[in-house]
């Protein structure tokens, strides 16, 4: 009987491995894939614009309900604290009961907590809520970027994480520039972006008809079959003859556990993900979380200050979508590190003129290229782990970066307070610094190698 068990893991590993290595020998995406990605983008469009929709909202809720800037730190820290139980959650969720079925749950929970928050009546009750907008928009985000890693052809995972990212950021610029028509129309006219907030509800229903589920989890959960036929479905989209399938697919790793993550040879990977990702948080959400506030701050008016953070808003898109250009040629360890010099170089400029056009061009850089180290950022985080835990070391890394952002919050709204605005820009630039520190010096090699290869192949 035993023997007969482990004849019947080792077909079923083989299959997995076998299905893996045919979804990762495609030339190129497929019709399915470009119907796949204009959805995921959709979904990541709703999804930042709920998480940016706070920032943009903070001046007018501040202002109606007579708040400081600490209380509005603690506020922004209340979305943060759900990240981190949305991350983790989700991650593991997304492990055991597949990445769809958490992706559409996630967007439906956050969707319904945003349009609670349209009629939240004081400060706790929308703190609460964002907790739990948090917990869903954390888990949409951390299943996006893995399902992307899992499905998408490995000659390109890069730059479709990088497309992927660059569509959702039109979110940005989009509740950006709603920010613009609705929030000066009334004291309580704020209340609106949340409403925005909630339009995610949409794209989730069509994707449980329309995404499959990853072939990579199908295949390793004992759905063969289910697996087999997306990739056959996907195979017979490109014409002609396909590439020899390239070598043996290594064996799906055996780790379960959530304390796997922490095994020897997964160990340092986990410790290295999370790292960057904590500085990663808190160099981008320090610095754009608080730029409409602090520009208050400094003097200008909530108009004059929405004006230059909606110019800002066009650059997170491009920033992404410049990282197509690098992604997949380069190491994305390097990449992430030179990019992070030249945004904490901005930041600095951004935190110390006095000219209203450098302030505004570094802030725009700063922007853009924070978005183009995101992107590879992303297109590195799933590719280190096996598949049994690549949801929930995203999840991991993901999550404890957003709790490191709930206490940004505090610790921002305090730098603030003692050293003012050149103080926050400076702090947000060490953050983002030692990001790619951590990853340049310390991360894997990935590019131009299959993902069994990297995640599997663990010693």
């Amino acid at each position: 009987m035993d023997d007969t068990l482990d004849r019947a893991h080792a077909d079923h590993q083989a299959d997995a491995g076998r299905l893996a290595a045919r979804l990762e020998r495609l030339p190129r995406t497929t019709r399915s894939h470009r119907t796949w990605m204009a959805l995921l983008g959709i979904l990541f469009i709703c999804d930042l614009m709920d998480t940016n929709g706070l920032a943009y909202a903070a001046p007018a809720i501040r202002a109606e309900w007579g708040l400081s800037v600490a209380q509005i730190g603690q506020l922004t820290s209340y979305s943060f604290l759900g990240m981190f139980a949305g991350g983790v959650i989700g991650g593991r969720l997304s492990d055991r009961l597949g990445r769809r079925r958490v992706l559409v749950w996630g967007t439906v929970v956050y969707s319904l907590a945003s349009l609670l928050c349209a009629v939240a009546p004081n400060l706790a009750v929308l703190g609460a809520l964002r907790i739990l907008t948090g917990v869903g928009i954390q888990a949409v985000t951390g299943v996006l970027i893995v399902y992307v890693a899992e499905m998408f052809p490995g000659v390109s995972r890069g730059r479709c994480q990088a497309l992927m990212l660059g569509i959702g950021l039109l979110g940005v610029p989009l509740v950006a520039a709603a920010a613009r028509v609705i929030v000066p129309l009334s004291p309580g006219a704020w209340r609106w972006l949340f409403v925005l907030g909630a339009i995610g509800i949409v794209p989730a229903v069509l994707a449980r008809f329309v995404l499959p589920e990853s072939v990579r989890w199908a295949a390793v959960n004992g759905r063969v079959d289910e697996a087999r036929a997306t990739v056959e479905r996907l195979e017979s989209e490109l014409p002609g003859p396909l590439p020899a399938v390239a070598g043996t697919a290594p064996a799906i790793h055996e780790h379960k556990k959530a304390s796997d993550l922490f095994a020897p040879g997964i160990r340092k990977r986990t410790v290295v993900a999370t790292l960057m990702l904590i500085f990663g948080t808190l160099g981008v959400f320090g610095f754009t979380g608080w730029v409409p506030t602090l520009l208050v701050e400094r003097g200008y008016s909530t108009a004059e200050a929405l004006t230059i953070t909606t110019v800002f808003s066009i650059g997170p898109p491009l920033g992404a979508l410049s990282a197509m250009m690098v992604s997949d040629r380069f190491q994305r360890r390097t990449i992430s590190l030179v990019v992070t010099s030249i945004v904490a170089a901005s930041m600095l400029v951004f935190a110390f003129t006095d000219s209203y056009w450098v302030l505004v061009i570094s802030g725009f850089l700063a922007t853009m290229l924070l978005q183009t180290n995101t992107a590879i950022v992303y297109a590195y985080l799933p590719e280190v782990f096996p598949t049994v835990l690549r949801g929930l070391g995203s999840g991991f890394a993901n999550g404890f970066s957003r709790l490191a952002g709930f206490g940004n919050a505090f610790l921002i709204a305090a730098v603030a307070a003692a050293v003012g605005f050149g103080g926050v820009f400076t702090l947000t630039a060490l953050f983002i610094l030692l990001c790619g520190l951590t990853v340049g010096l310390f991360g894997e090699r990935t590019r131009g190698r299959r993902l069994e290869d990297i995640g599997e192949n663990i010693p």
